[in-house]
């Protein structure tokens, strides 16, 4: 497993997307002291795949730009329709908006230091965002430790809903990709929910009060099958749910004995899944082939955070943690199916 790696000195790593527009570049939202006090960083990264590149040059990704912002920052999520654009969730509260993400910017030190829009309606820490794709392409949504949910137009100032539905801090929240309208959320009070984001009432369409016997951290939605949702919970299992029949989780993985922080479904395969691990590693799971994790990869040497694929190369992956490294590889159990 030949690995690409960045290392954000005093920046820990808490999430990280690959751009869904150029196949080198993604970005990387960190923050100070671990998220606990001090300011966040957004830095634009690049792969090297130049074929006269050296060896050692191919080893570690190249950083473009970096934006700083006053509070941490937990979430990133890239515009679907702008290939510059992205918004960033941050400790204050508020999401920002920025512009020229983009090589030829960032090259000539033209990427905006300040962001285009600041949202501002939550009181607490965001921790998800997610920017809606297809039907939904013109809204952003936020998931806070406040206990709600907010959709927006970032056209506007202020949200278009706002949804009650958790009692504890809210962890993840992700759109369907292949159902309208439709986003699921998981909280530290053991919850997953699903929701109508045209529902202006803000309720749940459906409350599973107990996905996990412990706090509910990550969740995320099959590319192929548009039932299949996973949870990841503080209790380190993964379950699978199907939406025609939410009475129980349909599968079990165990995934160690600390928390699984992220889950990320593969755009490539409907039977990959990819967990980060606060046991500090990163494990890849072919659903096909038995409930054990295929590969387990100890990398890190803090919390494991932030997890993508490359929707344009098959099977690449990308992980960050606590320990301020960035690593972009392809899973040694996925290199004979590409």
């Amino acid at each position: 497993m030949q690995a690409q790696t960045h290392t954000t000195v005093d920046r820990h790593g808490y999430s990280l997307r690959f751009s869904p527009f150029e196949a080198n570049y993604l970005l990387l939202a960190t923050s100070q002291l671990y998220g606990l006090a001090g300011g966040g960083s957004l830095f634009l990264l690049a792969q090297n795949n130049q074929t006269d590149a050296t060896a050692e040059t191919k080893k570690n990704l190249t950083e473009l730009c970096r934006l700083e912002w006053s509070d941490g920052l937990f979430d990133v999520a890239w515009c679907p329709y702008g290939a510059d654009i992205a918004a960033t969730a941050s400790g204050d509260g508020s999401l920002q908006i920025w512009s020229g993400l983009d090589a030829e910017a960032a090259t000539a030190q033209q990427t905006p230091k300040a962001p285009l829009i600041c949202l501002q309606e939550h009181k607490n820490e965001i921790y998800s965002l997610d920017w809606g794709e297809k039907w939904n392409y013109h809204t952003l949504l936020s998931a806070s430790w406040d206990c709600t949910l907010k959709l927006w137009d970032c056209n506007r100032q202020h949200s278009i809903t706002t949804f009650v539905g958790h009692n504890d801090l809210i962890y993840c929240a992700k759109f369907s990709p292949l159902i309208a309208n439709l986003f699921a959320s998981v909280s530290t009070d053991g919850q997953l929910n699903l929701w109508n984001s045209l529902d202006l009432a803000g309720k749940p369409l459906m409350s599973i009060e107990a996905a996990h016997d412990s706090e509910v951290l990550a969740c995320d939605w099959n590319h192929f099958d548009r039932n299949l949702l996973v949870t990841g919970g503080s209790d380190g299992l993964i379950r699978g749910w199907d939406l025609r029949k939410m009475r129980t989780h349909v599968f079990e993985l165990y995934s160690g004995d600390f928390a699984v922080r992220r889950l990320a479904c593969s755009p490539h395969s409907a039977s990959v899944l990819a967990s980060a691990n606060y046991d500090f590693t990163t494990r890849i799971w072919n659903l096909e082939q038995g409930e054990a994790a295929k590969e387990i990869n100890e990398q890190h040497t803090e919390f494991v955070c932030g997890l993508d694929w490359n929707p344009h190369r098959a099977h690449q992956l990308a992980d960050c943690g606590w320990d301020a490294i960035t690593n972009i590889y392809t899973p040694k159990c996925l290199t004979d199916v590409i």
